[in-house]
């Protein structure tokens, strides 16, 4: 039999320091609160625009490996855990002693668990408890023989235009529990066959170590790229300046295009150019949800604000989240889908900005962010009009639900519309579990 081990999950990264505590082996806690950080109520589709975003990082590494924890299986409030026959699942967890749990008196630890690193342990990279004292007992939740072992990331190696699509899933911080990964239209249908076709495709994606001067990973070395354009630092020589017609179409993703609060009566066009992977993925058995970290950028800014240019990035999860009506789990600060006429362009200006607003295509925009994301990047400047740039949206953060245990698909994708010019594309990085419920809802992430 195994060492029952009694500990402590701890929300970690400024969540409320709630601490629910498993009283002896098996002995399952009261649920705890659920916090993404950020101040929103995040109902389905909504944003928290506070600016708050406490609680949602944490280093990436293997997976999203770090999980922040605010409760934990266990067998039920206060009872006793005999583990039984090693043949038998006595935890429900799908794995018996057999199948290699380690302690099959507990739902959270088992081959499919992720790591939960404890803040006592410095080695592990987290950071000490509020009055420095230990902290719960570190577990090994995934039962591979290591406990609380520092995070790994899967992102390092990357090369820029590698067209295999798991070096794009690495690239945002997921690898251990992707089942499948494939790249995609807007619509999920496949890629062109047509040997330029499909070349243009590839440049569309890329893996970055950096994207301009200010634009970093948000976890581990690398982030993805995906553009209707071409997915390159401005100086790469395969970098393609506000317009690259790749000659190819598809469908919108289901319940797309949608219209804009901003732009009332505009209709818009048919995707074209669109890059996307499709990844499916298996929840690990102690998550409740997850997050992932993005920046769109667009040539359409300032010039094609409330026109049927309208470009997306849109994440579509299938089954669709509760609450959800067409799967979309990616919104703007104001709760809108990603797109051009949905005016959350915050990284943006024009003359006279700082102080004064930029007014573009009948919207105010107030730039609040500045030049700072578009600095070195090909957004940075637009070279048809003195004085104005590009614009981006600033980096943000969804979180999502998922199911303990299950598996679900998720498609990432940046498409143009109507035509293939004035492209956009959407970095992203710092895929995260957490072992607290969840809706889908988008939170602002301050600059440091």
């Amino acid at each position: 039999m195994k060492r029952l081990n009694s500990y402590v999950w701890v929300v970690l990264a400024g969540l409320p320091g709630a601490i629910l505590a498993s009283m002896g082996a098996c002995a399952q806690p009261p649920p705890g609160p659920f916090s993404t950080g950020g101040n929103g109520n995040g109902n389905g589709g909504n944003t928290s625009a506070s600016g708050s975003t406490s609680g949602m990082g944490g280093s990436g590494g293997d997976g999203g490996m770090v999980i922040f924890p605010a409760g934990a299986g266990g067998m039920g409030g206060g009872s006793s855990c005999n583990e039984g026959l090693p043949s038998k699942d006595n935890d429900g967890d799908g794995y018996s002693e057999e199948e290699g749990d380690c302690n099959d008196c507990d739902s959270n630890v088992n081959p499919g668990a992720v790591e939960v690193i404890t803040p006592d342990n410095p080695d592990a990279g987290a950071d000490a408890g509020e009055d420095g004292g230990l902290v719960g007992d570190p577990v090994d939740e995934d039962c591979n023989g290591q406990i609380d072992e520092a995070p790994a990331s899967c992102d390092t190696g990357l090369v820029l235009n590698s067209e295999d699509p798991m070096d794009a899933v690495k690239a945002i911080g997921l690898c251990k529990f992707v089942k499948t990964a494939k790249w995609v239209l807007a619509d999920g249908s496949p890629i062109p066959v047509d040997a330029t076709k499909l070349a243009n495709f590839h440049l569309g994606h890329g893996i970055m170590p950096k994207f301009g001067t200010n634009n970093k990973p948000q976890e581990g070395a690398n982030m993805l790229m995906l553009s209707s354009g071409t997915a390159r630092e401005r100086n790469h020589p395969e970098s393609v300046l506000r317009s690259f017609d790749k000659n190819y179409t598809s469908n919108a993703p289901f319940g797309f295009p949608k219209p804009s609060p901003a732009c009332p009566g505009v209709t818009t066009g048919l995707p074209h150019d669109a890059t996307g992977v499709q990844i499916e993925v298996n929840v690990p058995t102690n998550a409740k949800s997850a997050s992932f970290d993005f920046q769109f950028f667009t040539y359409e800014w300032h010039d094609f604000i409330c026109q049927q240019f309208n470009d997306f990035f849109v994440a579509h999860v299938e089954p669709f989240p509760m609450g959800q009506m067409d799967g979309n789990v990616a919104f703007d600060g104001k709760g809108n889908p990603i797109s051009v006429n949905n005016a959350f362009i915050d990284a943006c200006g024009c003359p006279g900005n700082p102080p004064g607003k930029c007014d573009a295509g009948g919207v105010s925009f107030a730039c609040s962010l500045g030049k700072t994301f578009l600095l070195g990047t090909p957004f940075e400047t637009d070279l048809a009009t003195m004085g104005w740039t590009h614009g981006s949206t600033g980096w943000l953060r969804t979180t999502m639900p998922v199911t303990p245990g299950t598996t679900f698909r998720i498609r990432l994708v940046t498409y143009d519309s109507s035509d293939g010019n004035y492209d956009s594309s959407t970095l992203i990085d710092n895929w995260q579990w957490y072992g607290t419920p969840g809706v889908p809802k988008t939170d602002i992430i301050v600059p440091k």
